[in-house]
């Protein structure tokens, strides 16, 4: 993956300040797959691409339900997933996105963001089918990917990131 000093051009980051993050975030590889970074939310690159582009929406806050964040985070949110969107458009057309914020093993508030594909989908070499279109994602059946193949995928999307304002 990028380092901080070669991401570290294309948006602002508050990572090194002395605000402790929360194990959530942590969890999601922050700051390593950190994608656009928000007041109160960051967008990751979802370790595990269960689908291609998979994304970590998540609060920076230690809220663990979604009715308990600030409404500053929740106007954010329209920001937040609107940019997101764009910018997964700018990567790869989607046939359909789904958020998913399931809490149940990492505690504070996230949502899985997944773009759904009718068809196969193949990045670098790498195939990635959508199991379970058109119902549930299957979040368990991700391909493997090489670290390099991880390090172009994250460089992908971080530029359709930094395309969108």
């Amino acid at each position: 993956m990028l380092n901080y000093n070669q991401r570290s051009r294309f948006r602002h980051h508050d990572f090194e300040s002395n605000r402790p993050m929360n194990t959530t975030l942590l969890k999601f590889g922050y700051p390593e797959t950190l994608l656009r970074e928000f007041e109160h939310w960051c967008i990751l690159m979802r370790p595990s691409q269960a689908t291609l582009g998979a994304l970590i929406l998540a609060s920076k806050h230690e809220a663990t339900s979604l009715g308990t964040l600030p409404a500053e985070a929740h106007a954010e949110l329209f920001t937040c997933t609107s940019k997101l969107e764009k910018a997964l458009r700018k990567f790869r057309a989607f046939d359909k996105i789904n958020y998913l914020a399931l809490m149940m093993v990492d505690p504070h508030v996230h949502f899985h963001v997944l773009p759904r594909y009718e068809t196969l989908q193949e990045f670098d070499g790498t195939k990635f089918p959508d199991f379970g279109w058109p119902a549930m994602p299957d979040l368990k059946s991700a391909p493997k990917l090489s670290e390099i193949s991880r390090e172009k995928l994250y460089a992908a999307l971080l530029d359709a990131f930094t395309e969108v304002v």
